[in-house]
């Protein structure tokens, strides 16, 4: 039964300001507490919005992101340690990961979110081991900092060199992150629920740089052949660090990492043809 609904929201709140009031108005009606991080409070400060506090044992037993694909993975991140789902309405531009679209019907979509009306799909994630970067539930990426050369990056599976390249970067996706900046470089689409990430180049500057699909139990270690030159790390788009001349970090396939809700009988297949068949309208 959900009691507590924790709001994630577009960071332009004028964006979602009337949706906010709609679901506060459908939360007052069905008895269920909105709350948000601190974030979300100074976004829609003075409304019946009360805080997350996740030391307190009391979780929220839904997320509910107001936004576009990029809301949707800071509620999977906000969530991640909580176990709770994380229904996305989509207020951005592909909304690949939402369950619905506003014009599907918003204050119907808000009741199914609230009363737990869905299915869930556990998603992978990948991560570094290192408390210090967040898991990456669409993509990790080494980029080369502007205004630097090419990057020359190295990458082994296990403890074997599969490759070194030449290039602007290399991301690692997830199948839920496949569609993102991996497709644009190229690399291969991976269903939902293949087990396994995709390794693809940014802009390579070789005839045989190819994307791979690694499997789950194998790390992959990206080492920065450059000896004067850092590189720059980013997660689901996010900066996050750099790897320094000569430097390298490992990331592996953690299963299980989060909760994404999916309205009943969704299918990958469907929504990969009316995402991207919209964008090429």
């Amino acid at each position: 039964m959900i009691r507590t609904c924790a709001l994630v929201t577009h960071n332009d709140p004028d964006v979602t300001s009337a949706a906010v009031e709609e679901v506060l108005a459908i939360a007052r009606e069905t008895g269920i507490n909105v709350v948000g991080l601190p974030d979300e409070l100074i976004r829609h400060g003075g409304r019946e919005i009360g805080p997350v506090d996740l030391t307190s044992g009391t979780v929220p037993d839904v997320w509910l992101c107001l936004g576009g694909d990029g809301t949707i993975l800071r509620g999977l991140r906000s969530a991640a340690e909580t176990r709770s789902p994380v229904y996305g309405i989509n207020f951005g531009e592909v909304g690949f990961l939402a369950a619905t679209d506003p014009e599907e019907g918003f204050a119907e979509s808000v009741r199914r979110a609230l009363i737990g009306d869905f299915d869930t799909l556990d998603l992978p994630a990948l991560s570094t081991g290192d408390p210090a970067h967040p898991v990456a539930f669409n993509d990790f990426a080494l980029q080369r900092r502007p205004g630097l050369r090419v990057a020359d990056i190295a990458y082994l599976v296990g403890d074997e060199e599969v490759g070194r390249v030449r290039c602007d970067g290399v991301v690692l996706a997830t199948p839920a992150g496949s569609t993102g900046y991996n497709l644009a470089n190229g690399g291969p689409v991976v269903a939902w629920g293949v087990a396994g990430f995709a390794v693809s180049f940014i802009a390579p500057h070789s005839l045989t740089a190819r994307s791979l699909i690694v499997a789950p139990d194998d790390r992959v270690t990206l080492v920065n052949r450059s000896a004067t030159e850092p590189v720059d790390i980013a997660i689901d788009g996010r900066p996050c660090g750099e790897v320094e001349p000569g430097g390298q970090i490992e990331i592996s396939f953690v299963e299980n990492s989060g909760l994404l809700a999916q309205v009943p009988g969704s299918s990958f297949y469907h929504r990969l043809r009316q995402k991207f068949g919209r964008l090429a309208s």
